[in-house]
């Protein structure tokens, strides 16, 4: 699959011919996270193997569909289940999605993961709102000729996630009355999980929490012009002087217990959204 302007177009215009109405806001879903999804009612969905040019997720917890519906009066497009590095993906499939996002009209994407805590002031069930990210994955959706037509050569990072969306989040977690936490997401590839050296590397460098995904839809929306913002789902707690192997059992379980606590942030930021803009 090419990540071209031809490519993302066709997609796009699949898409449009079956939604009506375009999206301005996107969501993705990031492991046992799915049913985050589920803030709003789908007027249509795809399997994407039923999307022209569209990957497909091969991580057994990634359903991997497209949803399209309304919620507050906004027009959203959702995914369960994107595409990571460590599946062997190219960066560019990995951020496709965000192009066809990109190309039917969505101006704010919210992106959730699951990740490892790794700031002690972290609790395994918590909510994080990215502040800001280090890309440690060694890969970079934007390497090759600049399409201009997408966004600059060298967009700027400084602001990649959206600060104004980031207070929306902590709005709707305090009308929750949920402490919500905030701190820096380090993106590795994976999909091997990390040594106690690494995550006392990690923590040097300020990383609050670790994971394999978001950092390159990130830099793709960024490049874009969307306003993103990222929640995390802390699923378990990284110690490196007591250290403790993450199942994916594990993962999947503090998922879906935190994940209807999520979908409710995720519904007060987009009921936010009009008023914010």
């Amino acid at each position: 699959m090419q990540n071209d302007r031809k490519s993302v177009n066709a997609t796009a215009e699949f898409l449009k011919s079956r939604i009506g109405t375009p999206p301005t806001v996107g969501f993705c879903s990031g492991t046992g996270l799915d049913t985050a999804a589920s803030f709003f009612d789908p007027a249509v969905s795809f399997d994407y193997r039923e999307i022209p040019n569209f990957p497909q997720t091969t991580v057994t917890s990634h359903t991997g569909r497209m949803l399209y519906g309304q919620a507050h009066g906004q027009n959203i497009v959702a995914m369960e289940g994107r595409f990571h590095l460590y599946e062997g993906y190219r960066p560019q499939a990995v951020v496709f999605p965000v192009r066809v996002m990109q190309a039917l009209g969505v101006e704010t994407l919210i992106l959730t993961n699951a990740a490892g805590g790794i700031d002690p002031a972290l609790n395994t069930g918590d909510i994080l709102v990215i502040a800001d990210h280090i890309n440690l994955t060694g890969e970079n959706p934007l390497v090759g000729p600049n399409e201009d037509t997408w966004g600059l050569r060298f967009p700027p990072m400084t602001t990649a996630y959206d600060r104004e969306l980031g207070r929306l989040a902590f709005k709707a977690g305090d009308a929750l009355d949920v402490a919500l936490k905030t701190g820096v997401y380090a993106g590795l590839k994976g999909p091997s999980l990390e040594t106690p050296a690494e995550i006392r590397f990690l923590k040097t460098i300020g990383a609050a929490a670790v994971g394999f995904s978001t950092v390159q839809e990130v830099i793709a929306a960024v490049h874009g012009g969307m306003r993103v913002l990222g929640l995390s789902i802390i699923t378990n707690m990284n110690d490196p002087d007591n250290p403790a192997p993450a199942t994916l059992e594990e993962v999947l379980e503090v998922g879906g217990r935190v994940a209807p606590l999520l979908i409710d942030i995720v519904d007060g930021v987009i009921a936010r959204l009009e008023t914010a803009s």
